[in-house]
């Protein structure tokens, strides 16, 4: 899917914009319906919407993000609210914007307040409003998304151990865990006394029916199972159950739960995490 010249359509639209030396969206409206730009949509893939989609509001957020100055990252702004407006998708595609960008989101927003421009901030809060946007935390600007992912598993297996230490903690699950039920059982005497028994009944019937009928007891020697092959099949399921347990959360059979070290409050705390996306919509308040 080629998705540059969609890019470059986007590019001379913000360029025309900035041409004019305008801030408000009235201006950036009236460039958009003389380039006839919601006729973008017309030469979209017949796959891979969302994909097409995502592309386009990240190149936009790329101009919005950028280091250029205020008024020329404004545009991009606007173009990416009327993105999502006009496009034909039903229900509309949500903008991602991941936890870096919704902390630049949130310095445009302040720079634009000091500057003077009130739209910016009052139409972030529509979009806000709306649901527009599809927080994240992979930074799909970057160019260290293998790194990103790596961190987002890292973080990941670190609640899932939190989890886990927090569900075990003061209860006799652990040493459940940690059970052998085959030894538990005695499998291997509850094996020996069923095949045992099973051959002294069978010595049994076989005596007896020289000396008397017993047509009638046939049906106790036609058991399907040995108390110790039911026995080992339980055995199974309790080891099977508890490997797929330990491949899910990612604890060891060797692992000794204890509950990790956090605050008197109980809460797990992130130290990579921040209250970005809070403080944004709070901006937005104020």
């Amino acid at each position: 899917m080629d998705l540059a010249p969609f890019k470059l359509d986007i590019d001379e639209l913000l360029d025309d914009y900035a041409k004019e030396n305008c801030t408000s969206f009235t201006d950036f409206k009236r460039v958009w319906m003389a380039k006839k730009f919601s006729y973008i949509f017309e030469g979209r893939p017949k796959t891979n919407s969302g994909v097409f989609m995502q592309s386009l509001f990240l190149h936009c957020i790329g101009h919005m993000t950028s280091q250029s100055s205020l008024l020329q990252r404004l545009p991009g702004l606007y173009c990416l609210y009327c993105l999502y407006e006009c496009q034909p998708y039903k229900p509309h595609y949500k903008i991602y914007l991941s936890l870096e960008e919704s902390k630049k989101l949130k310095d445009f927003v302040i720079e634009a307040k000091q500057n003077g421009l009130a739209l910016v901030p009052a139409l972030v809060k529509r979009m806000l409003d709306k649901g527009m946007f599809l927080f994240g935390f992979i930074n799909l600007l970057g160019d260290n998304e293998a790194k990103e992912v790596d961190e987002m598993n890292a973080s990941q297996n670190k609640r899932v151990k939190f989890a886990c230490d927090k569900l075990f903690a003061n209860t006799q699950i652990g040493s459940y865990m940690h059970t052998d039920l085959g030894v538990e059982f005695e499998l291997d005497s509850i094996k020996k006394l069923s095949m045992d028994y099973a051959k002294a009944k069978e010595s049994a019937f076989a005596e007896a029916s020289q000396t008397v009928d017993v047509e009638d007891a046939k049906h106790i020697l036609q058991n399907d199972k040995l108390l110790g092959d039911k026995v080992e099949e339980i055995v199974k399921e309790w080891d099977a159950q508890k490997e797929e347990f330990y491949q899910k959360t990612g604890v060891s059979p060797h692992d000794e739960l204890a509950v990790v070290d956090n605050d008197e409050s109980g809460e797990f705390h992130d130290e990579n995490e921040t209250d970005a996306f809070d403080e944004l919509e709070q901006l937005l308040l104020e």
